[in-house]
């Protein structure tokens, strides 16, 4: 007992955080090569995209944006992710909280399946609406009966948006849910509140900033999409070529202007998606720390 209370001595704790400690040299190398790592491979290319998209002036930077085609692609860009987004919403809303609050048979499944975009490459799940969309499908001929197009259309580009990003709001709210337990809905339950009322003003409420974040993510995901969308649009220009598939066009045409013009369009959203995740991650902090003083 007398060498345990002499090892957890004061003076043996600064030296083992001593120990524990990296030395200058080791501390400013790793620093170092993250910076090194940094510049070259995300603010290098960011500011060439922002070089390459202003070199022939503002002019040529707004000409290339009002060209027809490309107002066309940012507003079915718009569009996608504004039908995207709620729909992913919704589901991530429901299924965080069946897998969060309740136990039933199937959970572990449903947790699986839920990450299953995450694993898939996106050209394979646009692949995967080609087989049961297209027109050697089998539900072509009912479609083609009743006049609904879905491949090569905007109802494709929304369903592969969808799938691609439909994790990324049921996986910010899972976690979340999970460590705040079921103790307050059920003193909610307990006072006679019904489920929409427990829901609207005690679940939803403790997970409004990781819904926030989710929902941030998953909107720059839908924005940004390439693989799925690429397979399922048909490339028609101006009908269902969204940003970055516009991007990939213009440059293939050795139009480098307009389509980094384009492309600032995209970096541009990143950004503010970093500059909201960060103002989202301080608040919630803050909240968090004034809970606790409490």
């Amino acid at each position: 007992m007398a060498h345990d209370t002499q090892a957890l001595a004061p003076g043996n704790y600064a030296r083992v955080g001593k120990a524990t400690t990296e030395r200058p040299l080791a501390r400013w190398t790793l620093i170092g090569i993250s910076l090194v790592f940094l510049l070259l491979i995300l603010l290098l290319p960011l500011a060439a995209v922002f070089f390459e998209a202003l070199r022939k002036g503002p002019e040529a930077f707004l000409e290339a944006l009002a060209d027809p085609e490309t107002f066309s692609a940012i507003r079915l860009t718009l569009i996608v992710a504004g039908i995207s987004v709620p729909l992913n919403l919704v589901f991530g809303i429901a299924a965080a909280w069946a897998i969060a609050k309740f136990e039933f048979k199937g959970k572990a499944f449903l947790t699986t399946l839920i990450d299953l975009p995450f694993s898939v490459s996106p050209v394979i799940s646009g692949l995967v609406f080609v087989l049961l969309f297209g027109s050697h499908s089998i539900l072509a001929p009912y479609l083609q009966s009743y006049g609904i197009k879905i491949l090569f259309a905007v109802p494709a580009l929304v369903l592969a948006t969808v799938f691609v990003t439909f994790p990324f709001i049921a996986r910010e709210l899972i976690p979340l849910m999970q460590e705040q337990g079921t103790s307050d809905e059920e003193a909610a339950l307990s006072l006679g509140a019904s489920g929409w009322q427990t829901f609207w003003y005690v679940t939803l409420p403790n997970i409004k900033w990781g819904l926030l974040y989710g929902v941030l993510l998953c909107n720059a995901r839908a924005m940004g999409e390439f693989g799925a969308v690429s397979v399922v649009s048909g490339h028609i220009r101006g009908v269902t070529n969204t940003m970055p598939l516009q991007v990939e066009i213009l440059y293939n045409e050795y139009n480098f202007v307009a389509a980094f013009a384009v492309a600032t369009l995209l970096a541009l959203l990143a950004l503010v998606t970093l500059v909201l995740k960060t103002l989202l991650e301080l608040r919630y902090s803050a909240e968090i720390s004034a809970s606790r003083r409490h």
